[in-house]
This record gives C-alpha cells, structure tokens and sequence, in this order.
C-alpha cells in the first residue's frame, strides 16, 4: 500500500486520514534495530539496538560526529542498507522485507532523499534531471511531467537554470535542483543526507529554509547534519554516539554534558512513575537520585518557617530536580517535589553514583549544576523567610 493518495490534502491529514500510520500511530519506527559489518578485522556493530519514532510532519535533525552512525541510520530507513536485525517501518511498510524490485518502486514513491555530493546525472539538462523520477515511476501524465518539473524548479528558484547542465550550476544551485529532483513525486517523507555539507553558510540557510517551509506543507523531513548552528534550529534533534541513540530527554536536559557522558547517562538512567499527588521527593530527606521529568508535571513545595507549604515552582517535561543535594556531596534535600494533583508524572531516575561520576569527568557539567544548585538555594531561602 502506497503512503501517497489521488487525494491533494495536507500531508499530515492525509497520512492521518488515510490509516496508514503503523502500529504505534508513528510515520517511522526503527525497532531493536542493528547492523553489523563483517571485516578481515572481525565484526563492527555500527548500529546498536536502536530504537527511533517519528510521527507525521515532524523537522528530526539527525547528529553526531563522524562515523558515529548517522548514514547507517538513514540508510536503514531508505533501504539502501538492510539491518542485521530488528524492524524498520515507514507508514505501513516493512521496509528491510522488500525485495530489491519492490524497494526501488517503493522508495521512489515514497522518499525524496537529497545527498550531500547532489548525484545529478551530468549529460541531462536541469529539468530532465527532475523529471527522472517521474518517468521511472511514471508518476505523472506523460503530457504534464515538464510542466511539474517547471512548477518544482520555480518554487526552488532554479527555473531560469532549467535548460542548462548541473555543470553550468553552482554548488548551491545543484542542491536546488536536488531537492526539486526529491519532490518530483510528491512523496510524504524527505530524506537528506548532509545536504549543506559542501555549501557555504548563507546557501545552508537558504536550503534550511527550504526544508522548513516543507514541514509546514506537511512533508516529514529528516535530516542528518555536522552543522551545529542548523541542528539548533530543527524542532527535534536525535544524537548517536557509537551507533546509539541517546535519550532526547538526556540530550535537552542537560547540554553541557559531553556526547560520550550523554551516553552514558542514557544507560543508566530508570524510568519511574508517579501518580497525581505522589511524593517524589520529602523535604529534608538525604539526596541519593537526580531526576528528569519526561512527562506530566511536579510541584516543588516548601515548608515555611511559620510552618504553611507552598508550591515555589512548577517543572515540566525535560526539567530536573534532585541536583541541589547531589551536587553537595549527597547532602539533605531543601524541598519537597511531588506530582501535581492533576497529573501522572514520569521521569527518568539517575542514582547518587552515577550522577557524581558525570559531575566529576565533566568541569562544564559540574559548573552547570553548582550554578543551578546555588540559585534554587537563593530563591527557596527567600521563599521560605517569606
């Protein structure tokens, strides 16, 4: 079953709509997904058990240094490579059991993928190179196909290139008319693969830009990138390191850690849950776990010196607590955290060990937390005097 539709909706209703999301109600899912290499050196694991969702309409920035795993991931979800073990789904298409027939039919209705070195064919004119697609896949009526090639290379701004070979072009132009070349089918999701990697700032903008203005068409757009300034920028960013996906809660909590010590915590970290009301955390108690919250909300409550508790503060998902007693050598907590009354909290639960570990092989991270500690300290002081 195809992701696309006669129907021109929105791509997120019509994915939505159409009942094809797969059985998590997630666009893309990679399962216990790995992939090993064989070498006269012995076996490399460049993927290792990961696991990845992404729903419909979504901007995902895929990062990591080199040889970290981001093309092999990709790969994955393209089909290009298959994983040695585990389930890549895209819609509702078990992309590693295609044959090689039915990947190429499948991927060229369903994917627009951009590669960083442009891979145009150098003997077709600009326009034919965007209408390839659509003549292998035989898209669109033979009688239409310039004219929507036209209508791609103009909303790129590439048609007064049309009729030149991808040599006459610049850098910049050439991934234009790649991303153009992507879009020929009209396909739900678009893959890129370091498509700024070779262009200069003001030109990686303006394809980021490009890719932006996609998301908000409904397109769902992944995009592996070295740039650090344009992963910023994407609304979600998914960080490998040795071939595993740290925890995106891991990632946003606490940046100042370096990627290997990211790692690290994603292995350690527990989940745990807590119901409306429950106590997390009692005033006074010795500190021996730092939390992160990953979902619902926490009310941190104070007791006042003539004896009333108030909620001082309210943390939301990819906040934490537990630091101030951690950071002073497990030291007594200064308030009570608790789940708020309307809501299961869940959290990620890093114990006492783990987290001096982090604070000790990382000064910025150990400097980060002091900071934190010493202005919660400040502020609940005030409050309770209050």
């Amino acid at each position: 079953m195809s992701l696309l539709s006669s129907n021109r909706v929105n791509e997120k209703d019509r994915l939505v709509s159409g009942g094809i999301l797969n059985r998590d109600n997630h666009l893309i899912q990679l399962h216990h997904v790995e992939k090993v290499y064989q070498s006269s050196a012995g076996e490399y694991r460049a993927l290792k058990s990961i696991d990845l969702d992404i729903g419909a309409g979504e901007f995902v920035g895929i990062i990591g240094r080199s040889g970290s795993g981001k093309s092999t991931l990709i790969n994955m979800i393209t089909g290009i490579d298959r994983p040695t073990s585990g389930e890549v789904l895209v819609g509702d298409t078990t992309v590693h059991t295609l044959s090689e027939n039915q990947m190429a039919r499948w991927r060229g209705r369903n994917l627009g993928i951009v590669f960083q070195f442009f891979q145009l064919l150098p003997n077709l004119l600009v326009i034919e190179n965007v209408m390839l697609p659509m003549d292998l896949c035989n898209m669109h009526p033979v009688r239409k196909r310039r004219a929507c090639a036209m209508k791609l290379l103009e909303m790129v701004g590439m048609q007064d290139q049309a009729y030149k070979l991808p040599s006459a072009l610049s850098g910049g132009q050439q991934q234009r008319v790649a991303i153009a070349r992507a879009l020929a089918n009209d396909p739900p999701v678009i893959i890129a693969d370091e498509p700024t990697g070779n262009l200069d700032s003001k030109t990686a903008d303006a394809m980021f830009k490009l890719f932006e203005d996609l998301t908000v068409q409904g397109k769902t757009v992944v995009m592996v990138t070295h740039d650090s300034s344009l992963a910023r920028r994407v609304a979600r960013t998914v960080l490998i390191v040795d071939g595993e996906v740290v925890n995106e809660y891991v990632t946003r909590a606490l940046p100042s850690l370096p990627p290997q010590l990211m790692l690290e915590a994603t292995r350690k970290v527990q989940p745990m849950t807590f119901q409306p009301g429950a106590t997390i955390i009692n005033e006074g108690q010795h500190g021996d776990t730092f939390y992160i919250i990953t979902r619902g909300t926490a009310d941190v409550v104070l007791k006042r010196s003539r004896g009333n508790d108030v909620v001082v503060d309210r943390l939301k998902p990819e906040q934490y607590f537990g630091e101030v007693a951690l950071v002073n050598c497990c030291s007594r907590t200064i308030a009570s955290v608790r789940a708020a009354p309307e809501t299961t909290v869940e959290v990620l639960a890093l114990d006492a060990e783990s987290f001096q570990t982090l604070l000790a092989e990382s000064p910025d991270f150990y400097d980060a937390m002091q900071d934190i500690a010493k202005q919660r300290m400040a502020k609940n002081h005030l409050i309770a005097e209050g």
